[in-house]
């Protein structure tokens, strides 16, 4: 039996976001704690009816949490949940996919115009206190996006928003997905993940938006990096091992393409060793291309839908996991 709003406590996760301070500007009365460590997570895990957390989690804790009836994940990725230990327990478990759908959309084109208006060189140059002067090639200068052919490896919420994008932007959108029967979601047309390879030559931004997943892994391999055009650019907001990370890297010595743009890597925080970090035509972001100023508020959106279901008796959560 779900506890009653009246009965209810809810453990906030999480080393940065401020969960607890934005839930309790609801004033819903309802009981709530939050840590900041994992040792403080394990030591009061048990007094929680409810845990909202993400990287945090271990499913050690199950041990430890007799109470625990739901897990809102503040995140969309699921790969730390154990959902056999979770479903043995008869705990509910939800994710917090597209929630930042728009975010993350809005950081892919925002890398997409940084990368083609040449924005990482004129900060540098800013820095330097260096006033660039007029470039005759014109392989070198800024260019614009109308005309440009984007391509845009997963249509699902973040790649249908960055489709929107892209088209006020005059860009033809070729989209990639695992079933395209579901349909194009904005795109000019869709495609099947099997034909990456053939359609990476035709675009000028190749943008991964797909979730991490076994098919998914290395989608984004050696021989689609071969296939892309010189003047091409990569932009990864996915997962970094969506792509060949040693192949990228090959790519970007060799400048066989104009430029890469990454939210995400293989192994974050990226290694300090990492040839990443250097090559010049490279620009790195840290992973943030989903933290706003309104992620928290957007989590517990989600968090409090489900929490409505719960107390209605209901079977289906928003983002049901478990």
């Amino acid at each position: 039996m779900f506890p009653s709003k009246d009965q209810l406590t809810i453990c906030f996760a999480h080393a940065a976001y401020q969960m607890k301070s934005r839930f309790d500007a609801r004033r819903t009365g309802i009981r709530n704690f939050e840590v900041r460590a994992y040792d403080e997570l394990q030591k009061r895990i048990g007094e929680a009816d409810v845990v909202v957390v993400s990287g945090m989690w271990k499913n050690d804790l199950i041990a430890h949490a007799p109470k625990l009836k739901f897990v809102q994940s503040i995140s969309s990725g699921m790969d730390q949940y154990s959902k056999e230990q979770l479903g043995a327990k008869k705990v509910r478990l939800a994710s917090a996919a597209g929630v930042n759908a728009r975010a993350v959309a809005e950081h892919a084109m925002a890398l997409i115009l940084a990368v083609a208006r040449r924005l990482p060189e004129a900060r540098d140059n800013q820095h330097k206190k260096m006033w660039r002067g007029m470039i005759g090639d014109l392989a070198e200068r800024e260019d614009e996006l109308g005309g440009k052919t984007l391509l845009v490896v997963g249509m699902g919420r973040i790649g249908s928003h960055l489709a929107k994008l892209a088209k006020a932007f005059d860009m033809k959108v070729v989209g990639i997905r695992r079933n395209p029967a579901q349909g194009a979601n904005g795109a000019d047309s869709i495609h099947a993940m099997t034909d990456l390879v053939k359609l990476v030559p035709e675009a000028d931004f190749v943008t991964l938006t797909c979730a991490l997943t076994p098919e998914t892994t290395g989608l984004m391999s050696a021989a689609a990096f071969a296939a892309m055009k010189p003047s091409s650019v990569f932009v990864n907001v996915a997962r970094g091992k969506v792509a060949d990370e040693a192949a990228l890297i090959e790519t970007m010595k060799g400048g066989k393409i104009w430029a890469a743009a990454l939210d995400v890597t293989a192994d974050e925080p990226l290694p300090a060793p990492s040839p990443l970090w250097t090559l010049p035509n490279v620009f790195i972001t840290p992973h943030t291309a989903g933290e706003t100023r309104r992620y928290e508020d957007n989590v517990l959106d989600v968090l409090m839908e489900n929490l409505e279901r719960l107390w209605r008796g209901e079977t289906v959560l928003r983002n049901q996991v478990l």
